[in-house]
């Protein structure tokens, strides 16, 4: 398989499902001439001109209001958000248009969009840029939320969002930008809804997702050298969650620990850990532990910043805490 940076894998999944389905389009700042503010789009509008790989001014509500009409309309539309933390500003047309129009029309109008855009603790640009946002979304009836991890996911998920019928939130992760994998060729799709067991294990299940699964996968190399076998699962898909996945794991290792960037108040973490007592209780030898951003908006100086998030030396500490029992 050839080897792809994620941001490579994401022009190629827009690429190869615009030129399947005259519908799609992709619409947000800076996508078409500039080639996207992370290059997410390079070659695009070369490709397919102005018409479908818009330009916009920087009004997210706006342009999420055109794109959300869209597809009420029957086009199949892609916004990308230069980052999350902007689209604070179209949140009612996510969550009160696109989410639910399909059901307050009683089933007759639907909006197959895909919003998409950088999430999580990016690199040192301070509270009002840097944030995980995966609770919200995953908060909301109607959304599909899916976050992945390597440039294979990247490319299939976007695939699989894109002709999803549901809007879905796609998040993905600016340091995961330039990180390089093998992604299969051909009409690659990752199914929604399905985690992944990026790493087998015996003594403890790692749950995690997007940047906090390739901590999990290094924290999990650590531990082997110290004779704990680590399962890390990679969620991908936060809405609908794969419950199965994670009972399986949990009833293999008897021990889970959950990684997140959110805070813990309301996060993904509480819902993990929620859906393992609810569906594994009776397989747990230890109470479930759970990593998360400090409650604190992140800090700009680097050295804060790190302190803010779990890292690998973290989880490795943790981890071997929680095995030998003494949490």
């Amino acid at each position: 398989m050839p080897q792809q940076s994620v941001r490579e894998a994401i022009r190629d999944a827009m690429s190869e499902e615009m030129r399947a389905d005259k519908r799609v389009f992709l619409i947000g700042e800076e996508v078409a001439d500039y080639q996207g503010a992370y290059k997410c789009s390079q070659g695009m509008v070369q490709e397919f001109g102005d018409k479908r790989v818009i330009d916009t001014p920087i009004a997210e509500l706006g342009f999420t209001g055109i794109a959300v009409g869209a597809g009420m309309a029957g086009l199949r539309p892609i916004v990308e958000y230069m980052t999350w933390n902007f689209a604070l500003l179209a949140t009612d047309h996510i969550l009160n248009s696109a989410a639910k129009t399909l059901y307050m029309s009683g089933g007759k109008v639907g909006c197959p969009i895909v919003f998409r855009g950088l999430n999580g603790v990016a690199a040192h640009v301070a509270a009002q840029h840097s944030q995980d946002f995966a609770n919200w979304y995953m908060n909301i009836p109607g959304l599909k939320v899916v976050a992945p991890s390597n440039a294979a996911d990247a490319k299939g998920l976007l695939k699989a969002a894109i002709r999803d019928d549901s809007p879905v939130v796609v998040l993905e992760h600016e340091v995961l930008y330039g990180h390089m994998g093998e992604v299969p060729e051909g009409d690659y799709i990752t199914p929604i809804g399905k985690a992944n067991v990026a790493r087998a294990g015996t003594d403890v299940s790692i749950f995690a997702y997007s940047m906090m699964t390739v901590k999990a996968l290094a924290a999990a190399e650590e531990l082997a050298k110290q004779g704990i076998s680590a399962e890390v699962v990679d969620l991908r898909s936060l809405r609908p969650l794969d419950v199965a996945a994670i009972k399986a794991s949990v009833s293999k290792t008897h021990r889970a620990v959950v990684l997140e960037e959110t805070w813990a108040a309301a996060g993904v973490g509480a819902e993990i850990m929620a859906t393992i007592s609810d569906h594994a209780w009776d397989e747990l030898d230890a109470p479930v532990l759970r990593l998360s951003q400090l409650p604190v908006p992140l800090p700009y100086a680097s050295n804060l910043e790190t302190k803010c998030v779990p890292q690998v030396d973290d989880i490795v500490r943790e981890v071997i805490a929680l095995v030998g029992g003494q949490r």
